[in-house]
């Protein structure tokens, strides 16, 4: 399933964040680790970190290149689950998101949310790799790392402490960036608040590690994806972006390694998910078709990197997204033969159906499949899709609203949903779905606006319906202020 991301610039976010941190706080002179993070709850509340967390995410989806791809976030949530099931110290849910950058990186801010580039993926070698970085950051959570710096930090003037977070937020979508904002703003004494400390990586590493094990990875994955940024720093004058928060001395590569030998070493079967996870974000967010197809010819023509199916899934798509559909419809038909399960293959045939105009064979082909899988969101949302391209309104209103019922947050839902309310020209429902994706971006005062634009819409003798609308127009306006207030 193909959808433009959504950016939009919330124009008082460095504010917010220096109203959200006002109050004063306690300071210590040291950083205990062994404490597991009951000396920063002293500092920094766990309500008032998820509080921060969720206008930091509001923050992210509007200013970053945030990915709508349900085949990804499905697969990168079914991996982070798993690890977090096998965590110790889970406070509160964890969010997994993808950011469209072709670095390698990952990163972990308050309230359990955790980014990963699409590089990473793309460059991991196996499915332990890429999890031993997410284990990693969910450390980084459940130890409260970030908690502790503010507590750490010895100005508790708001403005300090609040450049201290404008940074990290910058800095772990876009190191470079993060980094230029400290140089010009910030003190050397604030930049190092920027990055983790040794000990904190050390912890992260050690009870990453445990996590990785525990949830039936390799755990010297690890020090195999430590090894490959290593050298990476050698060959290249620019290091990771990874690196430019996760400090790498040489002690720590082999640390790691020494701790993986507490463990056994776990030979696992070779993920067919991850494989197809990283051909996808390889040939979507990494290259351009034409450099992506030309890359998986090379591969399968060589036969020496991962699974054949991969390949020709990743070669199918950068085909399918050049609009080279007479090649790459016998490539994708087989892949979903071999396999009519797979969410992977079900979402890219979609996509050649709607590129063939086809969607109305689409939404008969994804209805049985809806009607056994209700609620799983890469069926669902295809299904909404093409029913939209296939001009049935009705249909794609009926699901999408009963999928939003299930998960109301649902960013892409609601974008879809407001697009099939804009197509039936259905107004007053456009603009009251318009502010509720606005919401999602901390924008309250343009949910406002919307709400009041669908009151316009509003007959006269629906009463019940702009009394609801009013409600929802204070209840916006009184959001913002909260916000301010939180």
């Amino acid at each position: 399933m193909q959808l433009k991301s959504v950016f939009i610039t919330l124009f008082s976010a460095f504010l917010t964040f220096s109203i959200l941190i006002s109050e004063p706080l306690k300071a210590q002179t040291s950083f205990k680790l062994p404490d597991l993070g009951t000396s920063a709850l002293q500092a920094l509340p766990l309500e008032k970190e998820q509080a921060i967390g969720a206008v930091m995410m509001m923050q992210i989806r509007g200013s970053s290149p945030v990915v709508s791809d349900p085949v990804l976030d499905e697969y990168l949530t079914t991996i982070g689950r798993k690890l977090v099931a096998s965590a110790s110290d889970v406070r509160f849910p964890f969010s997994f998101f993808w950011i469209n950058n072709p670095e390698i990186n990952a990163f972990a801010f308050y309230g359990g949310h955790v980014g990963v580039h699409t590089g990473l993926i793309a460059q991991s070698d196996n499915e332990s790799q890429f999890a031993s970085v997410l284990g990693h950051e969910i450390a980084h959570v459940t130890q409260r790392h970030l908690a502790r710096r503010i507590q750490q930090q010895q100005d508790n003037s708001a403005l300090t402490i609040a450049g201290m977070i404008a940074g990290i937020l910058a800095t772990v979508v876009s190191p470079d960036a993060g980094l230029a904002i400290i140089s010009a703003n910030q003190t050397q004494a604030a930049f190092s608040q920027l990055t983790h400390s040794r000990s904190a990586e050390q912890e992260a590493d050690r009870i990453g590690m445990q996590t990785l094990n525990n949830a039936g990875f390799d755990p010297y994955a690890s020090s195999e994806f430590l090894t490959k940024l290593a050298a990476q720093i050698r060959y290249k004058y620019k290091p990771p972006a990874f690196l430019l928060t996760h400090p790498l001395p040489e002690s720590r590569v082999s640390d790691v390694r020494l701790r993986a030998q507490q463990f056994d070493k776990r030979q696992l079967p070779d993920s067919l998910n991850f494989n197809l996870a990283k051909s996808r974000a390889i040939a979507r967010y990494q290259y351009e078709p034409v450099a992506a197809e030309n890359l998986f010819r090379k591969l399968l023509r060589e036969n020496s990197f991962y699974n054949t199916a991969a390949l020709n899934y990743g070669l199918g798509i950068s085909l399918l997204d050049q609009k080279k559909l007479a090649e790459a419809a016998p490539i994708l038909n087989e892949l979903l033969a071999s396999d009519p399960k797979n969410l992977f293959y079900i979402d890219t045939y979609t996509d050649l159906l709607i590129a063939q105009e086809k969607a109305a064979d689409a939404v008969k082909y994804l209805a049985p499949l809806h009607q056994n899988r209700p609620n799983n969101q890469v069926i669902t949302l295809n299904y909404a899709n093409a029913a939209i391209e296939a001009k049935q309104y009705d249909v794609a209103e009926r699901i999408l609203k009963s999928f939003l019922l299930e998960k109301p947050n649902h960013n892409l839902g609601k974008q879809l949903i407001t697009d099939t309310f804009k197509k039936q020209d259905n107004l007053a429902a456009y603009h009251e779905a318009n502010a509720d994706v606005y919401v999602q971006y901390g924008a309250y005062l343009k949910a406002a606006d919307e709400v009041q634009k669908a009151l316009n819409f509003v007959k006269p003798e629906e009463l019940n319906k702009q009394q609801r609308l009013k409600a929802l127009l204070t209840q916006y306006r009184q959001m913002q202020k909260e916000l301010a207030r939180l």
